[in-house]
């Protein structure tokens, strides 16, 4: 296989059918998200792990440790899904007492594009829908969910759910489409 197929192929196929890592595009990376390279200086994963290099996002709004104004939402991986929890706050109302739409568009996004990048995977969010079912609240605590539904070469089909975590109501359903990355076009689009 030539220099230029075999990254082709790395590209193509860096996530499997089942979600998990077949060929890392860094390297070899396994379901679990085994990670390689050094991490930056005291840097993290969101499940705390250390980061695939060049992957650290500690100013990300959502999940940036490093942003003062962020949400700060963690990360991790059970059975097959990308979890975590959001409780919003006074700051994140659109009208009185209610979430502004997106704030939940961005936890959701973000709890999508975790399933990914917990597996070792670089991608972008290409597109994303979301339908509003019922008012989130000011304090109330909400359940993430987010889960790869179809995939096609380099595009993964995603599904992000919120969810009270009082009564399991469906507050929020996103549907997106990322799109996988190697490393060279990885730094493209972050500039490094």
């Amino acid at each position: 296989m030539t220099g230029e197929s075999a990254k082709a192929e790395n590209r193509t196929r860096a996530v499997g059918e089942d979600g998990a890592i077949t060929r890392g595009v860094s390297g070899d990376a396994s379901a679990e998200g085994r990670r390689g390279g050094t991490p930056a200086s005291g840097s993290r994963l969101r499940d705390g792990s250390a980061p695939v290099r060049g992957l650290a996002a500690n100013k990300c709004f959502v999940c940036g440790p490093d942003n003062p104004i962020g949400l700060h939402l963690t990360f991790r991986l059970e059975d097959g899904v990308c979890v975590s929890e959001f409780t919003p706050g006074e700051n994140h109302q659109g009208y009185p007492g209610v979430i502004h739409g997106g704030m939940l568009y961005s936890a959701l996004d973000d709890v999508m594009a975790n399933w990914l990048y917990l597996r070792g995977a670089r991608a972008y969010t290409a597109k994303c829908e979301i339908r509003y079912r019922t008012p989130a609240r000011e304090g109330e605590k909400l359940e993430l969910v987010g889960r790869q539904t179809a995939r096609k070469r380099k595009l993964v089909e995603m599904e992000g759910i919120a969810r009270r975590a009082s009564d399991g109501e469906v507050v929020a359903i996103a549907n997106a489409t990322f799109v996988v990355i190697d490393e060279e076009e990885f730094a493209g689009v972050v500039g490094s």
